[in-house]
């Protein structure tokens, strides 16, 4: 008797639980101001991580474990193909698609996982997408990567009979956010990106759209005034300074803020961010492997630029996690030569939780660009500094550990709490309380060298 009574205590408390509480990962809305996000009626700042090839290249243990570190260390999305080719087979060996037509996936009716099929393309994108929401993880979703559109695999037919296919199986799942597109621009083959994406947001009302662009473009060039584009994102790319020569983009370089300021200026206004800035671990520029590769620095400078740029939020990605790379494979892109489940914990993603938590810890939807905060020259490439703040607070981030001079009369207050946050740790250190004046400077700690970046705090007395 008492162990019924203990049994049907805890299916009460399951019952109240699963109907009174939010799920784990409530679908993402615009905020109010149409600059950020919301999850749950709370602020939502977009952590995200370039998980390529998941679906294809991890069996269900791998990615579980891939799932739970990166939840572990703050990350909140994933960008992931659902098919990088139509050729594509997952670790399991079944194909996405019937005789290559992405027309036709591949699908055993029901889920079949612990029968004869059990690992069945589709059933297993969908075990990956529920382990995701289990971890508080959200799961943007490119349909299909760019390069099949532009090899003629797909038109506007084909594109629109998949597209329902994806929009009827997945419209049910909070975690998930469509990511149009995939390293293109929007004028190759724009009818079928425009009919993706119009399908989607005619068959899926619940979920955000945007549009992952090639390097050194940004969705809003194209689909900014499209109904169907919930957000805006950019990729920054991942050549230098120097490598910026292609007359078809903009000249911004590495300035991936530049980006955002575009976006800022558009109406109606839309939340955008980066969607790929250069991955820790890949050569400058992509293709020479015999080039210097991107630090740590690297890609906190991309985050911090770009998310005070007035960004919604910032995608790191890792040159070996983004493959999934695994021992015993014959061939890799762009010269990895680290296995995913060592790189997973490089220094760059375990830094990224620290301008989660700075941007957070502050009242969080007030937050808008002001340049005006600084005070005298901003300074250019490396040396640029950039502020972002609230009605009582601002930020000023600098790169290479310049002296940066502040104007604090848009605050509130006669004083000013002052300190440094370091963008590697986390740590704050504090400078002192002073009174407001037009100009105050601040030095940071060490010498001006690339990549001694620090955030300057301010908060309102």
């Amino acid at each position: 008797m008492l162990k019924k009574l203990i049994l049907l205590g805890i299916a009460c408390c399951l019952l109240f639980s699963f109907k009174s509480g939010e799920p784990v990962t409530p679908s993402l809305k615009i905020s109010h101001n149409h600059r950020y996000f919301t999850a749950g009626n709370k602020p939502f700042f977009w952590l995200g991580d370039t998980g390529w090839l998941l679906f294809s290249k991890m069996k269900r243990e791998e990615a579980e474990q891939y799932l739970d570190i990166r939840s572990k260390q703050g990350f909140n999305v994933i960008q992931v193909m659902v098919v990088h080719s139509v050729s594509e087979v997952n670790a399991y060996g079944d194909s996405a698609l019937n005789n290559k037509n992405i027309a036709v996936p591949k699908v055993t009716p029901g889920n079949t996982f612990g029968k004869a099929n059990e690992y069945d393309y589709w059933d297993h994108i969908d075990w990956i997408i529920d382990k995701a929401a289990e971890k508080g993880l959200y799961v943007a979703l490119v349909p299909i990567w760019g390069s099949v559109v532009k090899g003629n695999h797909i038109g506007v037919e084909k594109a629109k009979i998949y597209t329902e296919f994806l929009a009827k199986r997945y419209r049910e799942k909070n975690n998930v956010i469509w990511m149009n597109g995939g390293d293109i621009p929007g004028t190759d083959s724009l009818k079928t990106w425009n009919t993706i994406g119009n399908t989607l947001h005619a068959l899926d009302t619940t979920h955000l759209i945007t549009f992952h662009p090639r390097g050194r473009t940004q969705s809003s060039t194209w689909f900014h005034d499209q109904a169907w584009l919930s957000f805006n994102c950019f990729q920054s790319g991942h050549r230098t300074y120097a490598q910026d020569t292609s007359k078809k983009d903009l000249n911004y370089g590495e300035d991936n803020w530049k980006y955002v300021l575009a976006d800022y200026n558009k109406i109606p206004a839309k939340p955008t961010l980066d969607a790929e800035p250069s991955y820790e671990k890949i050569p400058h520029g992509l293709h020479d492997i015999k080039l210097p590769r991107w630090t740590a620095a690297d890609v906190r400078r991309y985050g911090y630029w770009s998310v005070f740029a007035g960004a919604s939020g910032y995608t790191y990605g890792n040159n070996d996690v983004m493959q999934m790379h695994k021992p015993g494979e014959k061939k890799t892109a762009y010269g990895s030569k680290g296995y995913w489940f060592n790189s997973i914990n490089d220094p760059g993603a375990r830094q990224m939780i620290y301008l989660k938590k700075l941007m957070l810890s502050r009242p969080y939807m007030e937050r808008v660009p002001d340049q005006s905060i600084i005070a005298g020259d901003a300074g250019k490439r490396y040396d640029h500094l950039i502020a972002t703040r609230g009605k009582s607070y601002a930020f000023v981030y600098t790169y290479t550990g310049r002296e940066i001079s502040i104007n604090a009369q848009k605050l509130i207050g006669t004083k000013i709490k002052a300190s440094w946050y370091d963008p590697r740790n986390g740590q704050i250190t504090p400078i002192g309380t002073v009174a407001k004046a037009n100009v105050l400077k601040f030095k940071p700690p060490g010498q001006k060298v690339n990549g001694n970046d620090w955030v300057l705090v301010v908060d309102a007395i």
